[in-house]
């Protein structure tokens, strides 16, 4: 029996009372969980935590497809409120030029298989990526066509879907 892979990890000292604001920084104002394709039997590994002097979240590990996995991933729950008004997600990465994604859950995702996702490359350089909400396009046919960002619970910077390293830093994730 394989088990639960979860590590949560908080950067508290950063912590915020109160809702977020557009402004702030999900990296360091959000308790982050790692979760792996071991909840289901898959074989991938990996791991996160903070690190460096600004504070990123590295997620690195490696992404295996066998035994119907493929994935790594960090989370963490929001509020529905947290996107009202919003256009997308802003994510500052750095990684290993790979392609990685962001998968939103919101209330028309009822399994931990559905989701909204959108693909960007993590080059080996500090980028900054805008994320419409509008371009997340929906994982499963049960779920409603267009997303509703005003009924945002998580956000996951995700590894997925084919063998390959992962090695990722995000140094901050922003609603705009």
């Amino acid at each position: 029996m394989q088990i639960l892979k979860t590590i949560i990890f908080t950067l508290a000292a950063l912590v915020l009372g109160g809702g977020m604001s557009s402004a702030e920084n999900l990296v360091k104002t959000q308790s982050w969980s790692y979760i792996a394709d071991t909840v289901m039997g898959g074989v991938s590994e990996g791991s996160a935590g903070f690190e460096g002097e600004v504070a990123s979240i590295r997620l690195s590990g490696t992404v295996s497809t066998k035994n119907n996995g493929g994935f790594i991933q960090v989370r963490t729950n929001m509020g529905p409120s947290t996107s009202r008004g919003k256009k997308g997600i802003r994510i500052e990465v750095k990684g290993n030029n790979e392609i990685y994604n962001v998968h939103l859950r919101n209330s028309s995702s009822r399994l931990p298989w559905q989701y909204y996702s959108s693909e960007f490359l993590a080059p080996d350089t500090w980028v900054t990526i805008e994320l419409p909400f509008s371009n997340f396009k929906k994982s499963s046919s049960l779920m409603k066509t267009k997303m509703d960002p005003n009924s945002l619970k998580s956000l996951g910077v995700v590894a997925y879907g084919r063998d390959y390293r992962a090695d990722i830093l995000i140094r901050k994730i922003e609603i705009y």
